[in-house]
């Protein structure tokens, strides 16, 4: 099991910035790659960012240049920087775990509110 608590979300204006973080405890030493994804009212959840247990990063063309996804593994938090937010980057945002080898397993956060005022 692995257990996933994020934080940082709130109100910002366009242009603003805001960090949010995760903090994974329990069975963590088989985390494949942590994530970032977003669900916007009426739309499917959504990639935002992702990085592997080796540092390899990808993101949304939609974030690229604004935001920037990274670990911190002394503290098992995984962050997401986000610059230049903009309206449509309103959404909840949830961190993700990819878990296991043979057996895979996708792991949640609860969730956090970003919404960023025009």
């Amino acid at each position: 099991q692995v257990q996933l608590v994020e934080s940082g979300g709130g109100w910002v204006q366009a242009g603003g910035s805001l960090r949010l973080s995760c903090a994974a405890s329990g069975s963590i030493s088989n985390i494949r790659a942590m994530g970032w994804y977003r669900q916007a009212p009426g739309k499917q959840r959504e990639l935002v960012a992702s990085i592997t247990s080796g540092r390899l990063t990808n993101y949304a063309d939609s974030v690229k240049g604004r935001f920037t996804i990274s670990r911190d593994n002394a503290k098992n938090t995984v962050y997401l920087q986000m610059n230049s937010l903009k309206p449509e980057d309103t959404a909840v945002y949830y961190c993700n775990a990819d878990w296991g080898s043979s057996i895979r397993i996708n792991y949640w956060g609860q969730g956090t509110q970003v919404t960023v005022s025009s």
